[in-house]
């Protein structure tokens, strides 16, 4: 009989180690950060015992929820125009009727923003919109389509939508190629059966390479929620990193910041972190099931 050789434990114990030390360790200690008082000073044993309190606080706290409406329009905005513009060059790159050249130049070009940090890129907005010496104004000014200064970072509607228009310029081009990659996935047989049978570009477009990248699509959706929950970086590098103007850039991680580093209340922070990851998985699940309910109903009504 041969005997199990445990050496192999000795190869991904490296692994283990660091995935419990950094990964598991976290999340448990954060949970138990959500059941107590704890202020950041001292100890955790320092820290009372309070339950569940942070949570009800938590559904029945207006900033959060203020906080929770702000990062949902920013991320609409966001995704809308990233999906929809890397959709259409997706689709420009990839048509097997106008072969378009210099793909890869294209694809270096728009995923270029995406390897800038976000320092570098607030700071450059920073300067490109400030209100008395930006390059924006200066520009508008000149060419006489606005009569003066706008301050777009003071005002709700203008923050986050330059928030929204900055992370979609970032990210477009990721975007971009993993639906290109998709798209180039799908036989042009299809489309060639297509175009003799007499499809339009629309017909195509809804027919064959919708229902084709449908499991790309939920990837490309499923990421960015996740991402798109989690927004902190320019709101908080943009403005005062409090949510200015008049709280329209508080997102919920930016308000779960502020309440740990800001108020020293870390008990109340690490509810809102699960709070956020709760809304994570509600938002990721009701995407996976609404993109593939249509092939469930076909299952259940098929015949063995």
């Amino acid at each position: 009989m041969q005997k199990n050789d445990n050496r192999a434990y000795l190869f991904i114990a490296p692994f283990v180690i660091v995935f419990l030390t950094f990964n598991i360790y976290p999340i448990l200690l954060t949970f138990y950060y959500s059941v107590t008082n704890y202020t950041g000073m001292g100890g955790i044993e320092n820290a009372d015992f309070i339950g569940l309190d942070n949570y009800r606080r938590l559904i029945q706290d207006d900033f959060f929820f203020t906080a929770f409406f702000n990062t949902i329009r920013i991320w609409g905005m966001n995704f809308a125009l990233q999906l929809g513009i890397a959709m259409l060059l997706a689709l420009l790159f990839t048509d097997i009727r106008l072969k378009l050249k210099g793909v890869n130049t294209f694809r270096a070009l728009f995923f270029l923003p995406n390897i800038i940090t976000i320092a570098s890129v607030a700071l450059l907005f920073s300067i490109l919109l400030d209100w008395n010496f930006g390059s924006l104004n200066q520009m508008l000014l000149s060419l006489g389509v606005i009569s003066r200064p706008i301050n777009w970072l003071n005002n709700p509607t203008y923050a986050q939508s330059w928030v929204a228009l900055i992370g979609a310029w970032m990210w477009f081009g990721n975007t971009f190629i993993i639906l290109m990659a998709g798209i180039s996935g799908i036989p042009t047989d299809f489309y060639e059966a297509a175009f003799i049978d007499g499809a339009n570009w629309w017909d195509s477009f809804t027919k064959i390479t919708i229902p084709q990248l449908k499991p790309i699509l939920l990837y490309v959706f499923i990421t960015s929620i996740i991402g798109g929950l989690q927004i902190f970086d320019l709101p908080m590098l943009l403005t005062d990193g409090r949510g200015a103007p008049r709280g329209a850039l508080n997102t919920m991680v930016l308000y779960l910041y502020n309440q740990g580093f800001s108020f020293a209340n870390f008990g109340y922070s690490a509810a809102i972190a699960y709070g956020l990851f709760l809304i994570t998985v509600v938002f990721s699940a009701i995407t996976f099931k609404s993109m593939y309910r249509g092939q469930v109903k076909v299952k259940k009504g098929g015949t063995k």
